[in-house]
């Protein structure tokens, strides 16, 4: 191995670090110049009781705060964490806010502080995934605030099976109406954003951008075996020269040489219980599928009492049986993997770091500990 894997949180956290290298991703994703960048710190304790929040990375540039999180799991939960994580982001502004005045009373001079809202500025959360793609075939899908019309405009069935094109247009012109809109600044809504990148799909589609590299490189890391010569390419840019430089394992000492091998050795035991948990899903899913739309085709088929009826009955419930039985299989699958990943953590990882690495509750983590204790 040269390079470490950049998609390891560590050398991630160890790259982004770095000013002018986290300046040169976002130029490149965003397509603008950013004339100043100020790195922010990760970690924040929103309440008393809450647990520490740690970001990968986050950063202020030019009239927007930013977020960076490289996410390798297959989480359930992965949007509903980082909405919290984007919600985060912008209520932090909230520290350094600066005060005004309100006069409550003239005659008296009384006076009220409060924040000064109109400094407000917007959040983008970026959410770089290894290996998920959320079901879509894009580079990335970005998601802003907008006004619920413009959704169900496009979600109207009805209007678009309307062959009168004037009657889309009348309906077009309504939304637009409400999308201009710009009193007491309603367009700030729709310049946050949270942004799922996708790295498989990115490699994949290959297309034209300037920020591809960026994911190309990465991919490449991912190669225990790769070699100086898979980064020729890059080694003569400024910035990705910096980049290697940062991750080349000859430069590490023997803590973070541990720390790779550590994660090389688990993720190839993750993917290899993850495919075999998969198949074995698979298959109970297929072959519950199979048997229940055999018998769902039967009844359809006896009641219709026709032999054209008995065959499209017959097709319809094995396809019907075949999806929910690749589905239940799918999720049972996943279930058990969790649990599996969950037990061969126990003895070196604490319970909440497996509850974040699985996604499973700290509850039953807890019911496996103690299992494990009693056994």
């Amino acid at each position: 191995m040269y390079l470490a894997p950049l998609n390891y949180d560590r050398f991630f956290k160890k790259v982004f670090s770095d000013k002018a290298i986290a300046q040169q991703f976002l130029e490149d994703f965003l397509e603008t110049k950013i004339e100043e960048i100020e790195i922010l710190k990760e970690k924040h304790r929103v309440t008393d009781d809450a647990s520490i929040v740690e970001f990968d990375f986050r950063c202020k540039i030019d009239g927007s705060y930013i977020i960076i999180d490289m996410q390798q799991w297959y989480k359930m939960d992965v949007v509903k964490r980082f909405y919290l994580y984007h919600s985060l982001n912008a209520s932090l502004q909230l520290e350094i806010l600066p005060a005004k005045q309100l006069v409550l009373d003239r005659t008296s001079k009384k006076i009220r502080k409060t924040k000064d809202y109109r400094y407000v500025e917007p959040v983008l959360t970026l959410i770089w995934m290894v290996d998920d793609s959320l079901g879509f075939n894009e580079n990335y899908i970005s998601y802003a605030l907008s006004p619920e019309v413009s959704l169900q405009f496009i979600e109207n069935e009805k209007l678009w099976a309307n062959p009168e094109l004037t009657e889309i247009i009348k309906e077009q012109q309504k939304v637009l109406a409400i999308l201009k809109n710009d009193t007491k600044g309603l367009h700030f809504l729709r310049k946050n954003k949270l942004i799922f990148l996708f790295q498989k799909n990115i490699v994949k589609n290959n297309l034209i951008e300037k920020y591809v590299r960026w994911f190309k490189f990465a991919e490449k890391t991912k190669n225990k075996n790769n070699q100086i010569k898979d980064f020729e390419e890059y080694q003569q840019d400024e910035i990705f020269s910096k980049i290697i430089n940062r991750i080349t394992k000859q430069s590490f000492n023997d803590e973070e040489n541990q720390y790779v091998q550590e994660q090389t050795d688990f993720w190839e035991n993750y993917s290899d219980l993850t495919e075999r948990l998969y198949d074995q899903g698979l298959n109970d899913g297929k072959k519950k599928g199979l048997e229940e739309g055999r018998e769902e085709g039967r009844e359809e088929g006896r009641e219709e009492g026709r032999e054209e009826g008995r065959e499209e009955g017959r097709e319809e419930g094995r396809e019907e049986g075949r999806e929910e039985g690749r589905e239940e299989g799918v999720e049972k699958g996943k279930e058990i993997e969790k649990t599996q990943i969950a037990i061969a953590l126990l003895d070196i990882l604490d319970i909440e770091t497996i509850v974040q690495k699985t996604g499973l509750s700290i509850e039953t983590v807890q019911a496996l500990k103690n299992k494990e204790i009693r056994d």
